[in-house]
């Protein structure tokens, strides 16, 4: 790999990671695009240095996002280890007191499912799905995903059962009355981010955006589940870069890594704001247009 290679795919990671429109899935389609078949084949294999190279960028990313939500995570902290104290002490019931505890435990529980199948699925649905055809085909779905998410977040039953859990000033649903049940769906459909193609802050986003979530909460959820799954999974496969499979690009790792920071914090940046007024509306028809112009550009080219 090349160190061009490397800063292109970082700033790729670093911004799709975020953005609702696949990191895995761009991170096969556009070195298919570009001709950087070695990159492409890498993706499924059981053990290769492109593995061992994102692992570091999964790891620069996840800093990126602590650092932005830094104060965020100080509360929601020490809201975990206050309402754990309790727990120990004296039972579940009144262990949670506060909106910084209970989002504490909104997260640990919607973190679980996508911990446990990205353990027994992650290496499968690689190998099955990471290629350029498939991923473009799953970018086009996830377009579909996200419209689907804006024509059922507009319907009355959404805004009712924002107003059954009481509004913010926007008149949504406010993140911190999320049931732990809905959490753990949230977490679940983070799953289908496995899948080359699926965004996980997309199909997070559009979980919470159906529970009666504004946009600016659904994102912020989203960022604030993928943080620990991200960092998780790069410090899981830290061997694979540590080993033999990262000999000759850590150099590269570590310049891809800077660009992928960066692209992430200024992302992540962006976002917040967007989401403050608009939609994924946008997203939605990107993917549709590129997923299905690539798909069908694939078919008769790879």
């Amino acid at each position: 790999m090349s160190y061009f290679q490397a800063i292109v795919i970082g700033l790729l990671q670093g911004v799709t990671e975020l953005f609702p429109v696949s990191s895995l899935g761009h991170s096969v389609i556009v070195p298919g695009l570009l001709g950087w078949h070695n990159i492409v084949d890498a993706q499924s294999k059981s053990e290769s240095f492109y593995l061992a190279f994102l692992v570091g960028l999964h790891v620069a990313t996840a800093l990126a996002l602590l650092w932005y939500f830094r104060d965020e995570w100080v509360r929601i902290i020490g809201g975990f280890f206050r309402s754990l104290g309790r727990m120990l002490k004296s039972g579940v019931r009144g262990s949670v007191q506060t909106k910084d505890e209970r989002l504490a435990w909104l997260l640990v529980i919607a973190t679980i499912p996508a911990g446990i199948m990205g353990l027994l699925l992650e290496h499968a649905l690689r190998v099955l799905l990471a290629t350029p055809v498939a991923a473009s085909i799953l970018l086009a779905v996830n377009g579909l995903i996200l419209a689907f998410g804006e024509r059922v977040r507009r319907r009355q039953q959404v805004h009712a059962l924002a107003v059954a859990y009481g509004v913010n000033e926007e008149g949504a649903r406010r993140l911190d009355t999320l049931e732990y049940r809905e959490s753990g769906v949230i977490g679940f459909a983070q799953v289908f981010a496995l899948m080359a193609g699926i965004s996980r802050s997309g199909i997070t986003m559009v979980a919470g955006l159906v529970r009666g979530l504004d946009h600016e909460d659904a994102a912020r959820f989203s960022f604030l589940l993928a943080t620990p799954i991200i960092l998780a999974a790069g410090v899981y496969k830290l061997p694979d870069l540590l080993g033999s499979n990262g000999d000759h690009i850590r150099g590269q790792v570590v310049v891809g890594s800077v660009f992928a920071a960066i692209a992430a914090y200024l992302a992540v940046r962006f976002l917040m704001r967007f989401f403050e007024t608009r939609n994924l509306n946008p997203f939605a028809g990107y993917c549709l247009v590129v997923g299905i112009t690539t798909a069908i550009y694939f078919a008769f080219t790879w």
